[in-house]
Parts: C-alpha cells; structure tokens; sequence
C-alpha cells in the first residue's frame, strides 16, 4: 500500500491556485489539500491548472476539497442548507473526497445524525466520498461520544486529527486506548499534526521537549496505516498540517511566530516518508 502526501492550502493563503498548485509539486507533494476561498476566478484557475497537472506531470496528483462553513448562530434547518449548498458546490469539482467539518458539539444527537444522514445522501447522488474530521466543535469533537455515531452510521468514515481529542480530554489519551482503537477503521484519511493536552499544535514537533508526543502521534498513524494495508486498500493520504496563527504559537509583542509552518510541514513530510515506510 502506498503512502501519499498532499499540502494544505492553510497558510498559503496568499498565492494565486496556481502558484499554490507549483509549489506543492515542486516540494514533492502528491496533491493538495484545500477549504477554497469565496472567490470565482481562484476556483477557475485551481480546476485548468489541476487538469493540466494531471495532464502533464502526474495523472494521478490528489485534490482534497474542505467543507468548513463559518461559525455562526442559526437554526439546524439553515445549518442543513449551508452545508448543503456548499457540498454539492464542492462535489461539482470532483474531487477525490471531501474533508467535511460536520454538524456542532452542542447540536443534540439527533440533530448530528440528520446531518450526517443529508451528507451521506450527498455523497451517494453524487459519487464523490465525504468523510468527516475528527476535530472540535464538531459532532465528532469527542472520543467517547463519537463512537456512539460509530455505531449507528457502520459506513461512517474519518479524519483522523487526533490533537483535537487530546485538547478536549486533556491528556495525552493514555487512559483511552481500547476507545480510540474502535475509531481506527474509520480512519480514511490522516493530519499529521502534533498536539498536547492544552494546544492542539506543539510550536515545533522536533525539539526535544515534544519528542514523547511525536513518538505517540507516530505509534497512532502507525496503526491506521497497518488497518488500511489489511483491508488491502491502495493507498492511504497523508497531510502534513502544522498551521498558522493562532495554530501557531508567536512571541509576545512582536508577533513573530515561534517556527515556519511551511518548513515544520516540509519537516514533517520527510519524517514521516522515513518512519511510516
């Protein structure tokens, strides 16, 4: 099974889609991951420059669509249309699935499952996958109150982001094995990012003061990798995704940020083609 490495968009934010699209095939990456901008003409340039990637210079490079809708008050009626709408706008670019944020941690149970329910219907008319991330203020924010969707949705499929249980919990997920060991075989699709029980984003993931956590990161990817290569899958998608501010911890006053999060990504990508093979 091979192990592939797409580049978020978070943090480039600056760059044209073009520029964006270059510079991650230029640092080896094997496709990109990105939430687009309400911006017609990036979204334009982002779909002629994929073609032609995928024309020229590799058929097979990775485009990952996000699904993060901004936080706001609304009903769950409105929350059902707005996460519509940007679905199936997501779904026409055809992307090879979508990182979908889904429903909220303080909608009901119910409320989260005819979310969930309306996604997997999208996904079905449309062909294209929708997995949903593990993070907070989620409906999957939680370990032990995800599981509960687990079972009532079998096909339901993740995005492991493991930080966002640590900071919810906060530890370090010791007392939570055999829970986190029935997400495993959700696990489509991996972040790679180290977080600790108080930030879900250490400052630089190699400096020796965070080398505990990245040996445990590293022993959890290790396992969604070994479950993925048992069902015989193809590949399994890794994104290196360390984040800017606020993600990013900077000095006081100054506002400098304590380490390059391109660099820490770059760092990362390399660690990982050494330690996951």
């Amino acid at each position: 099974m091979k192990i592939k490495y797409t580049c978020t968009y978070w943090g480039s934010e600056n760059l044209s889609a073009k520029q964006f699209l270059q510079k991650a095939l230029d640092h080896g990456y094997d496709g990109v991951e990105i939430n687009f901008p309400d911006d017609s003409a990036f979204i334009e340039e982002f779909e002629a420059e994929l073609k032609h990637i995928r024309a020229t210079q590799n058929k097979d490079f990775i485009f990952i669509a996000q699904q993060v809708l901004p936080n706001k008050t609304e009903t769950l009626d409105a929350y059902c249309n707005s996460i519509e709408e940007r679905l199936s706008m997501l779904c026409k670019l055809k992307p090879n699935f979508i990182n979908s944020h889904t429903g909220k941690d303080y909608y009901d149970f119910e409320d989260n499952c005819k979310i969930i329910e309306l996604t997997a219907q999208l996904s079905k008319a449309s062909g294209i996958p929708i997995w949903h991330e593990i993070h907070r203020g989620r409906f999957s924010f939680h370990l032990k109150t995800l599981l509960r969707y687990v079972e009532k949705f079998p096909q339901l499929k993740l995005i492991a982001d493991f930080s966002h249980f640590c900071v919810v919990s906060e530890s370090n997920l010791e007392d939570q094995r055999a829970l986190l060991e029935q997400v495993y075989p959700t696990i489509k699709h991996i972040h790679a990012r180290i977080g600790f029980e108080q930030a879900p984003q250490v400052n630089n993931p190699f400096a020796p003061e965070w080398e505990y956590y990245l040996k445990q990161y590293t022993h959890w990817w290790k396992e969604i990798i070994a479950i993925n290569k048992n069902k015989q899958e193809e590949y399994i998608s890794i994104t290196p995704e360390f984040g800017p501010y606020p993600y990013m911890p900077q000095e006081p006053f100054s506002l400098k940020p304590l380490s390059n999060q391109w660099e820490v990504n770059i760092a990362m990508k390399k660690y990982l083609q050494e330690n996951l093979s």
